[in-house]
């Protein structure tokens, strides 16, 4: 065996043990689920990241050109050597395009552990290669189907002799070198081709089908004479009865010895369809930003006496949900998407009462008096990291249960990933930029091509539901035709963004651009120009690709909660100034020519009702209006000096006399609890009511001249007279007027839903270097060489030494008279087994004490926890 052949790492344990601590922390921060928990050494963190869910959750990562070549890898021979993968990847022309992309696609999968050994033993993890290998239950992404040895492994002896002489190879002794023989014929370039030179056309029609994909057909017991002609030479072999198969060496010659039809090497550019002055953009950004506070608030205010009750399996009914949408003159899914944007920020939530409801929470309350760019930088803060997905509302889950707005089963984990993508992509482009939706999407499959299609781990069975925001028109045709979840959510995202005013016009504003911590692209040009950034796979793209990754990985919370801030100052200047008046018109309406101050606001909304939105937004005075302003506790004085003072028109004459008119009957009539009664001074008016037959369902009765009580409670007997007609007012058991505040139902404290996170958090520098050091100490522990013992067992890899508690004492003491190094299992208080190598220096009182080179420091050990002790070799 050659000095080379000896250094080559012989598993994927030697092959991490060789790499260095930044190699390391770069593949735990690839695959963090390989840290959690932090393995005992690096024997144990290899079989981790060779288990199926740990493989399975790399292959969702990579993009499609380092995925097709782990598929290449799956259907060479193991190992293979850099030269065959080259050739299936890039095939006989050898397409420069795919030669230049390889070493980085090759580098990407050793970085993740998936491909380990040197350039000419390339080894596919045994579980990537099980799941990307062609079998006739799972078929190779490439088309490819079994190797001539796999696929003549059933065949007699007799009947592969038959096929050697038939093309015209000598005869073999046995079968394994006669199929030796085919598969060197049909790699053979110039001798396959001189083979099928002489197949009838029909044969080769035959194969031209098979040789994409799939390579599985049917054929009758008794085959045509196209098919024996394929079937006597094995460019077909039968599998089953009825069944061939086109072999794998047959196929790869026909494809000039390419694995994959279409290698894609570069991603799709992402390019913009149309460019917008970047102040436009900001601009309309920042007027639908405006427009996203106001339905809020318009939403909490619709559900201030207490919003729609809360169905038992949790959420809204779709009766709820279509009145919240009418209210909000909006369609149901954009209200859906509302709903779930204010559930998400903490500013609604369940009050928790027995006829259960959501009404707006305390939060709230502090919200809406915070400056309008912080109130929607906490929005699109809450959005960003939402896992709840409102565009599956109306759709069923994987038991065909619905799903409604604010209910169960909304989180899709892969949201915020998709989220902070799709804008990354925009943040690419030239500022004003606007892509097509279709090119963003094809670069989302480039990227993520598994990750959340149909049929892998991470798919969600659900539909979206028609009218979703984005699918209208052709976007919502596009959709139909494409299920796979991460698109969908893509489409959400576009549509989302322009509904939050993060983008304006399809592009990127400025605001948005700061929300992700992205500089902007002059900047970033700036950058560029002023030093040159060290190499890296992704300077194998082109220069336009590598621009639209410029933007860092999502932002950790205390990160994003700085970026929110700087999209707030940007924001904030670009948002309509609050106006502290309104006109008055003498048909009883308000115009407000712009957004309200909160006093004049909150006021105007008690005291008339709106009748249109906006530019300007119309209110109209309504006696119901004025009582209702009048029952929060306001005086026909207060109203009259409120509309003085805050119009710039006279008050109308028609205005005055309505505020005097329902002040003058206002509480005229008391209502109040017996079971209810009502009382009034003049006699007249209770001799009225009695008189007029709508009132018949009260069932009022007289019991003093200036007494009715009823059989209705005190609720039901105001609205019962207030529908004749009058303006009772309800007082308390003291004979006080009742004051009727305006938002006063809200939640108790209540604390914004968590996203469900996608896997475990990438560690951070901290994590790492612990992790790697815990890591190295643990596997010099493990493979420290140890003295020969006559009577002593070899341990398996991760065994704990045994030894009695007298021959470790016996040990341990020696150890220390000759300074000599131990190695030892060790249990702690948690129950959690390690090795370390110490050197001990002292033994009293049932303890130990010595340098411990695992750790690189000294240490004191019980004794009853060390399992057992081991010498180690001189060496």
């Amino acid at each position: 065996m050659s000095t080379e052949d000896q250094s080559a790492p012989r598993s994927l344990a030697e092959a991490l043990r060789a790499r260095d601590d930044a190699s390391l922390a770069a593949l735990l921060r690839a695959r963090p689920d390989l840290i959690t928990p932090v393995p005992t050494d690096l024997t144990q963190l290899a079989t981790r990241a060779g288990t199926r869910a740990s493989v399975v959750r790399a292959l969702e990562r990579l993009d499609r050109f380092v995925l097709q070549t782990a598929e290449a890898l799956a259907v060479t021979g193991d190992p293979a050597t850099r030269e065959e993968l080259f050739g299936l990847m890039a095939g006989d022309a050898g397409e420069p395009a795919v030669v230049a992309a390889l070493p980085a696609a090759l580098a990407a999968l050793r970085e993740q552990a998936l491909v380990w050994g040197a350039d000419d033993r390339l080894r596919l993890v045994r579980t990537a290669r099980e799941l990307l290998a062609p079998s006739p239950q799972h078929p190779s992404p490439t088309g490819l189907g079994p190797s001539v040895r796999e696929a003549t492994a059933g065949m007699s002896p007799g009947r592969i002799q038959e096929i050697v002489a038939t093309v015209g190879l000598p005869s073999t002794h046995d079968s394994v070198s006669a199929v030796g023989a085919l598969t060197a014929l049909f790699t053979h370039r110039r001798k396959m081709a001189a083979l099928l030179a002489g197949a009838p056309a029909e044969s080769l029609e035959v194969l031209e089908r098979l040789v994409w994909g799939p390579p599985y057909g049917q054929v009758t017991a008794d085959p045509a004479a196209r098919l024996r002609w394929l079937l006597d030479r094995a460019l077909l072999l039968p599998t089953a009865p009825g069944t061939v198969v086109l072999p794998r060496e047959v196929a790869l010659h026909l494809r000039r010895g390419r694995a994959h039809r279409a290698p894609e090497p570069v991603p799709p550019a992402v390019e913009p369809l149309v460019v917008h002055a970047p102040q436009v953009v900001d601009a309309t950004a920042a007027g639908q930003a405006y427009t996203a506070l106001a339905t809020v608030e318009e939403l909490l205010k619709d559900w201030d006496e207490g919003g729609p009750a809360v169905l038992r399996a949790g959420g809204i009914s779709v009766r709820d949900l279509k009145r919240t949408a009418v209210a909000l003159d909006v369609a149901e899914p954009v209200a859906a998407f509302w709903v779930e944007l204010a559930y998400a920020a903490g500013l609604l939530a369940s009050d928790g009462e027995a006829d259960e409801r959501y009404a707006a929470t305390p939060e709230y309350d502090e919200w809406v008096e915070r400056p309008p760019a912080e109130r929607w930088a906490r929005l699109a803060e809450a959005w960003l990291a939402a896992t709840r997905t409102s565009g599956v509302v109306g759709g069923r889950d994987m038991k065909e249960r619905a799903l409604s707005a604010l209910g169960p089963g909304l989180d899709r984990s892969a949201a915020p990933e998709v989220r902070h993508r799709v804008l990354t992509l925009l943040a690419g482009l030239p500022e004003g930029g606007a892509p097509d939706a279709e090119a963003v999407l094809a670069r989302l499959r480039w990227e993520r091509p598994l990750r959340g299609a149909q049929g892998t781990p991470g798919a969600h069975g659900t539909q979206a539901a028609p009218g979703s925001p984005g699918y209208s028109g052709a976007a919502q045709a596009g959709a139909q035709g494409d299920d796979d979840l991460r698109s969908r959510l893509a489409r959400w995202v576009l549509a989302e963004a322009e509904l939050l005013g993060v983008t304006g016009r399809g592009a990127l504003s400025a605001h948005g651009r700061a929300l992700l911590g992205a500089a902007p692209p002059a900047v970033r040009a700036a950058r560029a120009a002023g030093a040159a950034a060290p190499a890296g796979p992704g300077d194998k793209l082109p220069a336009h690709h590598r621009a639209a990754t410029a933007v860092a990985a999502p932002l950790s919370p205390p990160e994003q909660a700085v970026a929110a801030a700087a999209a707030a100052r940007l924001l904030a200047p670009l948002l309509p100034e609050p106006l502290d008046h309104v006109l008055l018109q003498a048909d009883l309406t308000a115009v407000a020519p712009g957004p309200l101050r909160r006093p004049l606001a909150d006021v105007l909304s008690v005291l008339a009702d709106v009748e249109s939105k906006g530019g300007a937004t119309v209110y109209r005075f309504t006696p119901g209006s004025v009582r209702r302003a009048l029952d929060a506790g306001r005086s026909a004085s207060d109203l009259h000096a409120f509309l003085a003072e805050h119009s710039r028109t006279p008050v109308p004459q028609p205005l005055s006399y309505l505020i005097d008119d329902v002040a003058r009957r206002h509480g005229h009539l008391r209502v109040g609890a017996a079971s209810a009664y009502v009382r009034c001074d003049d006699e007249t008016i209770l001799n009225e009511i009695l008189a007029d037959k709508r009132a018949a369902g009260l069932r009022l009765r007289r019991l003093a001249p200036t007494v009715l009580a009823a059989q209705a409670d005190p609720a039901a007997l105001l609205d019962g007279l207030r529908a004749l007609g009058f303006a009772p007012a309800a007082e308390s058991a003291e004979g006080d007027v009742l004051i009727t505040r305006a938002l006063a139902h809200r939640t108790p404290p209540r604390t914004a839903p968590e996203p469900v996170p996608d896997g475990p958090p990438v560690p951070d520098g901290t994590l790492l270097t612990a992790a790697i050091r815990a890591v190295r100490a643990g596997d010099a522990a493990a493979t420290a060489p140890r003295k020969a013992t006559e009577d002593a067992a070899p341990l398996a890899p991760g065994q704990l030494p045994r030894t009695s508690s007298a021959e470790t004492l016996a040990t341990m003491q020696a150890a220390v008279l000759t300074g000599g190094a131990l190695w030892i299992g060790y249990v702690n208080a948690e129950g959690s087994a390690s090795q370390r190598v110490i050197a001990p220096v002292r033994v009293e009182g049932g303890f130990v004490t010595g340098y411990d080179h695992t750790a690189d420091e000294v240490r004191t050990y019980p004794l009853h926890r060390i399992t057992g002790v081991a010498e180690l070799a001189d060496d």
